[in-house]
């Protein structure tokens, strides 16, 4: 009986979804739950480690790690320690597979999808499996989840959370900056001043070509732009000179290991889904 319905990747700072599993359920009540765990993305930033949500049939896990997070739909009968063993399986492989700096500069949704064969190799081991090796590592898990449990969410905080995303509750603004520009010296006035008045002269010249052209011929356009548009030109430097223009970068942030004193985490897999498994990655 499968205990573990649905995983997917996404990105702490934004909840920008990664990477995710082929969903076959299309029940009201899964794909309800497929709703909050969507909005519930988008707060991971609040709830740093690992966390859960349970409800009467199902209950969504969760584990963040630096700047990647793995989420899942799992069955109410399914041990925490079971579904945040299988969400570590998954951040191990996942960011063995992308590094940071491709998982900074992912702009659309489902960036890698095609990890979707992955996590469904993970979650078909885990829930039709059971090695010894398994069972090990859900008592490191288990133990880890007594010092440090879980933070636990009601179905009022997913319910806050989808209002937020759909605009519902009132949202805090912050006023914007104001950016102060640096005083002006000596060597930006004269250069300002030269701008003003090399744009004056093609102006003028433009304007005193242009009517004489106009009474001899008509092939003068050509003669009537070279002074027109080194006067726009000047223009806009002045207008740089005079007025702030913002700037925005983006930093990706390296990746810790959230997990020092392991140097992996491995679930039992044979030797033909194993190489599998790697000509995947």
């Amino acid at each position: 009986m499968s205990m573990i319905f649905f995983a997917c990747v996404v990105r702490v700072r934004d909840g920008l979804p990664l990477s995710a599993s082929t969903d076959f359920y299309h029940t009201q009540d899964f794909l309800e739950w497929r709703r909050r765990l969507k909005s519930l993305a988008l707060r991971l930033t609040q709830y740093p480690g690992r966390g859960s949500a349970e409800g009467c049939d199902f209950s969504i896990h969760f584990s963040s790690f630096g700047d990647v997070a793995c989420m899942a739909i799992c069955s109410c009968q399914c041990p925490a320690a079971m579904a945040f063993c299988f969400l570590e399986t998954l951040w191990w492989e996942f960011t063995a597979s992308y590094d940071t700096t491709c998982i900074g500069l992912a702009s659309r949704p489902y960036a890698f999808l095609e990890f979707d064969s992955i996590i469904q190799k993970v979650k078909w081991h885990f829930n039709y499996v059971s090695s010894s090796q398994m069972e090990c590592s859900l008592e490191k898990i288990q133990e880890e989840l007594k010092l440090q449990p879980p933070a636990v969410l009601t179905l009022e905080d997913t319910d806050v959370a989808n209002g937020v995303m759909n605009g519902h509750t009132p949202m805090h603004l912050e006023p914007a900056p104001n950016f102060r520009m640096e005083p002006v010296t000596a060597l930006g006035i004269l250069s300002l001043i030269l701008n003003i008045m090399c744009a004056a002269l093609n102006l003028i010249r433009g304007v005193h070509l242009a009517e004489h052209s106009l009474e001899v011929a008509h092939e003068e356009i050509g003669n009537i732009l070279a002074f027109l548009v080194p006067f726009v030109a000047c223009i806009f430097q002045c207008y740089l000179y005079l007025f702030y223009s913002p700037a925005r970068t983006m930093k990706v942030e390296p990746l810790a290991n959230p997990f020092p004193h392991r140097s992996g985490f491995s679930v039992f897999i044979s030797d033909t889904n194993k190489a599998a498994s790697g000509e995947a990655v």
